[in-house]
Formats: structure tokens, sequence, C-alpha cells
């Protein structure tokens, strides 16, 4: 065994030259080293599970930098008082990102096997939701108006759009259906669309519809809480 791995290793190192003067011998040394050092041919779902907690945890870490502690020359209730508002958007947003963190984990964890299209389409999530900490800002430097919370509940369905899509594809993939019900997604939907013209109305119920959303999604879904009663 022992020499077998001296040979595989001398084949990775200067497989070229090896090749120039020995064609044979490189056929059957690469050969072992295949043998020995296999490449899977499956997409392993814990890289891309790694890689999203990774990028989550940095777009968690983003939004807690923008916070700003007012200035002296305002007392301490009033810098609470003004600062009141986008502490609820920020933790609106923190648990926002957690729901998406938390049923993540559901969802991965049904699938042996990614695909390239599961891959590109995590992606598209971990973009919409590095948006997140964007749309907070906006609304921390502009004040809660019409037009910075529109843009936040625009800012905060983008993110269902490409869970819809990941879902979709993991579920095919997986042939197992999703923790999370249809019906609470379509509700979420709507919650989402019908935020963007009530925030012209009126701002704060545009953000208590998306306080909403997260409100249905912070409960487990009924498949979670039985696999952890059966487990117990």
């Amino acid at each position: 065994m022992e020499v077998g791995l001296a040979l595989a290793y001398k084949v990775l190192e200067d497989r070229e030259k090896c090749l120039r003067t020995d064609p044979l011998a490189f056929s059957t040394l690469y050969t072992l080293s295949s043998t020995l050092f296999p490449m899977s041919d499956k997409l392993s779902p814990s890289r891309l599970e790694a890689f999203s907690d990774g990028v989550i945890a940095v777009i968690i870490t983003i939004m807690v930098l923008e916070l700003k502690v007012p200035g002296k020359e305002v007392s301490n209730l009033v810098g609470l008082r003004e600062a009141a508002p986008l502490l609820l958007v920020y933790l609106l947003s923190f648990v926002q990102t957690g729901i998406y963190w938390v049923n993540h984990h559901y969802l991965i964890d049904d699938v042996e096997q990614v695909t390239h299209g599961i891959l590109w389409a995590n992606l598209a999530l971990l973009f919409t939701l590095s948006l997140i900490p964007w749309a907070t800002n906006w609304v921390a430097l502009r004040g809660i108006s019409s037009f910075s919370v529109a843009l936040y509940c625009i800012v905060c369905q983008l993110p269902a759009l490409a869970w819809f899509i990941l879902s979709t594809l993991i579920c095919r993939r997986s042939g197992k259906p999703l923790a999370g019900s249809p019906g609470q997604q379509i509700v979420s939907t709507i919650l989402y669309t019908g935020a963007i013209p009530v925030a012209y109305y009126n701002p704060y119920i545009a953000l208590a519809m998306i306080s909403l959303v997260a409100v249905r999604w912070f409960l487990p879904p009924k498949k979670i809480v039985v696999l952890t009663q059966n487990s117990e």
C-alpha cells in the first residue's frame, strides 16, 4: 500500500515527464492513482450548506454593523426614541434572514446529491438575501417613508422568489415534499406583493404585513415537529 501511494504521488508531481519517457508506465501509474484517490461522481450538498451558512453569517454581521449610535448632542432617551424604528426594521431583517437559514437547513437535509441547477439557484437565493442589509440601511438613512418601505418590501420579496425556484429543484431531485406547506408560500407571496402598494398608503401597515410573514414562518413546520417527536 505504501509503495502504491508513493507511485501515485510521483505521477501527480511529475506526470508530464513520465508521459514523455514512458507512456505505458504513465498509464499504469495514473490508473493506480485514480484507484487510490477516486474522484467523487456526486456533488455533495455539504459544501453547498457550509458555503451558504458562511454567506448568511456575513449578511447578518453586515446588518448589525450598519446600526449607528446617536451622537452626544441628544439625550439617551431621545436617541433611543430616534433609533427605535431602525431597530425594529433591523430586527425584522434579522428574523427574516434567520428564517431562511433555518428552512435552508431543512431543505438541504432532504437532498443527497445536488445538481448544477441547484447550485446556481442557491447562489441566486444568497444574492437576494445579500440585498437585505442594503435595503435595511436605506431605511436607516432615508427614514421610514413610502418609497423606502416599498423598496424594502420589494427586496424582501426577491428571496421568496429565489426560494421557490430552489425548493422546486430540490423537491424534484429528492422526491420529497417541502417542509412548509404550499398554502403558506402562497399567503406569504400575497402579503409580500400587497405590502408594496400599501407602503404608499401607510408604511407602517406595510411593515406589519412583512412582519406577519415572518411570524408565519417563525413557527416550525409540522413535518419537522413530527420528526422531532419521533426521534425523542
